[in-house]
Formats: structure tokens, sequence, C-alpha cells
């Protein structure tokens, strides 16, 4: 298991726990004391470390090795019930970006998202989780296909950001980014957005506009990452942790701003800490909503959709 720098008071308690552990199995030494005095400890010290992370802390804990990415996701919350599908019908497939019909239950539910990978050579396939214009493309053209047959969507939001190529700009990134906008605002069946991870700049907008856009509780949402924010205001990374703070990236500050609708609570630990409670929690969050998005008429959704986006901001006359 990987640790953060914040994390190392766990990590040691975690060795004196697995060191008791294999004392007790390997001799006659009664240990079951010292065991449960330091899953105790584990937790109390855990919850102490987590009870007050900083927004720097949050981004670490978002990009946590261990942290499972949207493809764990969808397997987890369908069951293995889910067929992907590939391709923007026009350029090629881009493997940042995810997406196919699962069920949710009895549910036939549209899922896109944005993929990381597990290693270096998943990291390169899937370019990292930035995708290009044919990857909000192919996004599109799931919606649409949802769309005809009235099928929910539902996005995972986890990228460092669209990626910034020059072949990217040449085939339209702006321009697809711009159309997903248009056309999430418009479309006729409900969706939810979740970030579940890291959602920096248009690379996380462009499948972000929602009925309800959630964020679990460790994630950050803003239009430019601490780092890259720092390299423009000080002209070096070192002041990525002042960055975070005035950024306002947190969920709790997104929600202060009513600039999303909730937050999903991580499991102590986060969510590389337990695996199957956040799954079925996101799992419980979508059906939630859903059950209250799927009998609405249409055009009111859409309406409701619009009139959120629209009031967000402040203009100065």
């Amino acid at each position: 298991m990987n640790y953060l720098d914040f994390e190392e008071p766990i990590r040691l308690l975690r060795d004196q726990l697995a060191q008791a552990k294999e004392l007790q199995e390997t001799s006659d030494v009664d240990m079951e004391a010292l065991v449960q005095d330091l899953e105790s400890k584990i937790r109390e010290v855990t919850e102490k470390v987590y009870s007050d992370l900083t927004p720097w802390q949050r981004v670490q804990v978002s990009r946590h090795p261990d942290r499972p990415y949207t493809l764990n996701y969808i397997d987890a919350i369908t069951g293995g019930r889910f067929n992907e599908l590939h391709g923007d019908r026009t350029v090629k497939d881009d493997k940042a970006m995810v997406g196919g019909f699962g069920f949710i239950d009895d549910q036939c539910v549209m899922f896109i998202g944005q993929q990381k990978g597990i290693n270096t050579k998943m990291r390169q396939y899937r370019n990292f989780g930035m995708a290009n214009p044919e990857g909000y493309r192919k996004a599109l053209r799931l919606m649409k296909l949802a769309e005809k047959f009235n099928r929910p969507v539902v996005t995972l939001i986890d990228t460092p950001g669209a990626y910034p190529g020059l072949e990217a700009e040449e085939r339209g990134q702006g321009e697809a980014i711009a159309r997903n906008l248009i056309e999430m605002c418009q479309l006729k069946v409900p969706i939810i957005c979740i970030v579940i991870g890291e959602g920096a700049s248009g690379g996380a907008l462009g499948i972000g506009i929602g009925d309800r856009v959630l964020m679990l509780e460790n994630t950050w949402y803003s239009v430019i990452s601490p780092e890259s924010c720092s390299s423009i205001l000080w002209r070096n990374w070192e002041h990525k942790i002042e960055a975070a703070a005035a950024l306002k990236l947190t969920g709790e500050d997104m929600l202060k701003l009513e600039l999303i609708d909730g937050i999903i609570p991580e499991p102590l630990g986060g969510v590389h800490a337990d695996r199957e409670a956040m799954y079925a929690l996101v799992k419980k969050e979508i059906k939630t909503h859903l059950a209250k998005l799927m009998p609405m008429d249409a055009n009111k959704r859409v309406d409701q959709r619009i009139r959120k986006f629209s009031s967000m901001g402040v203009v100065n006359g």
C-alpha cells in the first residue's frame, strides 16, 4: 500500500500491527490485546489526520496511486454488466475517454468518464486521462445515443485537464469542449456528473454539465491545477500549497459557492482505504438522484439545468 507524506503516522502504526499479527501467527505469544489496541490507535490517528486536511492535501488524496479510476467504479456499480462503446466516428477511439451502456440493478445507464492508467504503460496508453478532441466527440456521440434510447447519463470526472498538445488544438480541442457544453445543456435525458478524482479546467467541464453535479469528499474541481496556477503567478511550482488554498477548489468551497449540488463522503482514510464502501455509496447516490430526475418532464429538466448554470458567477456592471 502506498502512503502520502502526511499519512506517515498511519503507516507506522500499520507496520506495527502487521508485525504483531505475524508474531502471533508464528509463535505462541498472545498478541490479541496489542492488536486490538493498535487497531484502535490506527482509527483514532486516521480520524485525526483526515478530519483537518488542507486543500493541498485533498489534492494529494485525489491523486493517490491506490485510488480507483472510472472503469473500477463502473465495473463495481454495474456488477460487470457494462458494454464499452468505442470511437467518435471521425478520427479514432480516444483511450482517455471511456463510455458505454451499463446496468445499475435494472436501470440501463450511459456511463462516460476519463480513465487514467494504473501503471506507467497504462498511463501512456490512456494519455494520463487527458482526452483529445475525439474523446469529447465520442462522449457527445454516446450522450446522443443515450438520448435516442431515453437512457440517463452518468459522467465520472477524473482528469488533470484536456490534452494541450499541438495536434489536439489542430483538431479543434476548444470547439469540441464548447460543443459538449451547449449540447449537454439541452440533452433531454437526466445527467448526473460526479467528480471522483481530479476535476481540472475545461477537460473536466467538457463532461460536467448536469442536473446534479456531485463531488467525492477528497476531490478538487477548478479552472486550473495548483501547480499550473503557481507557475503562472510565481513562475515556479513552489507556491502550489498557497495556490490550492486560494483557488477554493475543495468540495466544501464549491458547495458554499453553489457550483455543485452535493458532496459524497468518503470512507475513513479516503477511497483507497475502503473501495467497496465507496462503490456502494456512489451507486446509492446515483440511484437516489435518478429516482428524482427520471419522473420529471424533459423540457422542465432542461430548463432547470440551463437556469442553474446560467445563474452561476457574479457579473459587475
